[in-house]
């Protein structure tokens, strides 16, 4: 059962049923926080198929650090558009912590940006197995002072999932930031 507090905040990253009662607006934290230290960010995306840089640029202020995202869903527009080595993706998938690595260092050097996040999973409702279900999301980040990569395993159908993935994204970028050491 998801606590209703983070489905609220879910719902508001992505535009729908927002909730008044949480007045704490991550994509806004992000942006800010991102321009108080002077840093810009990307994103690579296959999963959320632009609804992260869609979360972002819904912001106000978003073009001084925002730079774009990569939606590359095919596995082909990984290889060509990020750079994603076609071997990685047949050894190891397009759902995997390589992929998810190998596309946030092309989305990093694609846009020039000091971060960029990475997210690739499955939202279902098919495409799913044993190995690797319907709700499994790596992300990853890039930046000069640290790397890093993790999955999440997100219940609910289609929606929820994406939802789940973009706001998990989104306090990925925020950590990030706040870890960089001015």
């Amino acid at each position: 059962m998801v606590n209703n507090n983070v489905s609220d905040r879910i719902n508001n990253v992505c535009g729908v049923d927002v909730d008044e009662r949480h007045p704490e607006n991550i994509k806004e934290a992000v942006i800010i926080d991102a321009a108080r230290r002077k840093l810009t960010i990307c994103a690579a995306e296959s999963c959320t198929g632009g609804l992260l840089g869609g979360a972002l640029t819904e912001t106000p202020g978003s073009s001084s650090v925002f730079l774009g995202s990569a939606v590359c869903y095919s596995n082909e527009a990984k290889s060509r558009v990020l750079g994603v080595d076609p071997d990685l993706i047949s050894a190891s998938g397009a759902v995997s912590g390589g992929c998810a690595t190998a596309m946030a260092e092309g989305a990093r050097r694609l846009f020039g940006a000091d971060i960029a996040c990475a997210v690739t999973g499955i939202a279902g409702p098919g495409g799913g197995t044993d190995e690797k279900p319907v709700g499994l999301v790596w992300f990853a980040i890039e930046t000069p002072w640290e790397k890093a990569v993790f999955f999440r395993i997100f219940s609910g159908g289609r929606t929820e999932i994406r939802k789940r993935a973009v706001y998990t994204a989104l306090e990925t970028l925020r950590g990030s930031i706040g870890r960089k050491i001015p």
